[in-house]
């Protein structure tokens, strides 16, 4: 499970599109109580950051839709409370960057 700290216009094709369907894993676990990845890091560096996660959501909606994808699973506006800005990071952007490289796929980074 991984939200990137990324721009997602540097993402590939499964990059992107992974990320938008654990993003909405992450968005269940903390706003509908779900028990699964609940203690997962990825998930509780959400936590109280809400706002944050709807935000990384729009704009990877937004990439997608210049892809040429279309999206039909909107988050749920109201429940996006909490902190503006993710400040906690698993792993550095630069480090989250040369994993990319190393995996060989498409990405921009």
């Amino acid at each position: 499970m991984r939200i990137w700290d990324l721009p997602p216009r540097l993402l590939c094709r499964p990059h992107l599109l992974g990320e938008h369907r654990e993003l909405h894993a992450v968005w269940s676990v903390l706003t509908r109580g779900k028990k699964g990845y609940c203690r997962h890091p990825e998930t509780l560096r959400w936590r109280g950051r809400l706002r944050a996660l709807y935000r990384r959501h729009d704009a990877l909606v937004h990439e997608m839709s210049r892809r040429g994808y279309r999206h039909h699973s909107p988050l749920e506006r109201g429940l996006a409370k909490g902190r503006a800005v993710q400040d906690r990071f698993l792993e550095s952007p630069a480090r989250q960057r040369a994993l990319l490289r190393r995996k060989g796929c498409a990405c921009r980074v």
